[in-house]
């Protein structure tokens, strides 16, 4: 018999309750997957669970039971990549996303916003792309505003955001395409109480720093990151008295405009490791297995899925099918590399979503 460590007997309770509280209510029984390459199990599932909607773990590490889909088309915003199937995300997330489309181009001069990967239906780890964006609380906002028209499915699929640096000078911002709209748009992110941070190009906080001129409050939460020069993502902090859903650690004060930006613009972070003489190469690391993920992602993996019917109509529309694109972008990782980060994101390997997914709120 296998006698299982304390430090797991000890969490068995705690993930049973959780586990349970997400599939209340719902007794179907399926057929439970095995530990398995959790990136395969998580991008395999087209649709959510029934359960309810809880977030799950840390952004880099989890996954999202109950999650909501951002509509495809809405009076400011418009997805992108929609063959992905990553604009679901934690309701709290999803709301924040159509509140901030309506404050920018209301109050920044900002025509929309063009929404890049949130996350797939139950969260997880993804194939390509994202080491966060596991638990339904991240959102890529592309730095191209919305046009005035409604793009194409092949649009959606095939054109690219344009990156605010100079070219072959991946620190320094392109005068001739930034604007102050950019900035307000970024400032006006960081200004919700929910959002516990931003990710941006190094240069771009940079360039908030030396010109941003309206309230600092909120620029600290502003983050330099590696990439993040076509997009910026936002981060919004665990949801009140989430069970389950680990913080990151606070920001720290000021508006992070000194010394830790000063770094960034040294050689240190972009350097490429130097093996020694008759250094082995060291080994790929590992796939993350779905045992390695909180206990109750296995309860959310195996939850029975809402049915394709409810899913489609949503929004009183059904789905469908978009043209995948015809040369897919290449995959890149969030973590640092060993070397320049590729900007671009991964292309398009996921099934369909339907074309509206439920509004986070009333409208007026």
């Amino acid at each position: 018999m296998t006698i299982m460590p304390a430090r797991f007997l000890a969490r068995i309770p705690a993930a049973l309750a959780l586990a349970a509280s997400l599939v209340a209510g719902d007794l179907t029984i399926r057929p439970a997957h095995a530990d398995g390459v959790a990136k395969e199990l998580f991008g395999a599932v087209t649709l959510p669970n029934k359960g309810r909607p809880a977030s799950v773990g840390f952004y880099a590490k989890g996954c999202l039971s109950g999650a909501q889909a951002i509509p495809t088309d809405g009076p400011h915003w418009q997805a992108m990549r929609l063959s992905r199937n990553r604009r679901w995300g934690n309701p709290l997330l999803i709301q924040l996303l159509e509140r901030f489309s309506q404050d920018a181009a209301r109050k920044d001069g900002w025509n929309g916003l063009l929404l890049g990967d949130i996350s797939q239906p139950r969260g997880g780890p993804m194939k390509s792309g994202h080491a966060s964006h596991q638990i339904g609380l991240d959102a890529d906002i592309w730095l191209t505003p919305m046009p005035n028209r409604t793009l194409s499915a092949s649009e959606r699929e095939n054109i690219s955001a344009r990156s605010m640096l100079k070219p072959n000078a991946f620190l320094t911002v392109d005068d001739s395409v930034w604007t102050p709209a950019h900035a307000r748009v970024i400032m006006r992110a960081a200004s919700y109480p929910e959002v516990e941070r931003i990710f941006v190009n190094p240069a771009i906080k940079k360039k908030l720093c030396d010109t941003w001129t309206g309230d600092r409050t909120n620029l600290g939460k502003v983050r330099p990151y590696y990439g993040h020069d076509y997009h910026f993502r936002i981060r919004v902090h665990c949801p009140p008295g989430a069970v389950g859903c680990k913080a990151q650690d606070p920001v720290v004060s000021g508006d992070g405009c000194g010394k830790p930006l000063a770094w960034w613009f040294t050689k240190e972070p972009w350097a490429q490791s130097k093996p020694k003489p008759g250094q082995k190469p060291p080994k790929p690391p590992k796939p993350m297995m779905l045992s390695a993920l909180p206990a109750a992602c296995t309860a959310v993996l195996n939850a029975p899925s809402v049915s394709s019917e409810a899913a489609a109509t949503f929004g009183g529309a059904s789905a469908i099918a978009f043209a995948p694109a015809a040369e897919p972008e290449p995959a890149f990782s969030e973590e640092p590399p060993a070397g320049v980060v590729p900007a671009t994101v991964p292309g398009a390997d996921n099934p369909v979503l339907p074309e509206f997914g439920p509004y986070p709120f009333n409208r007026p």
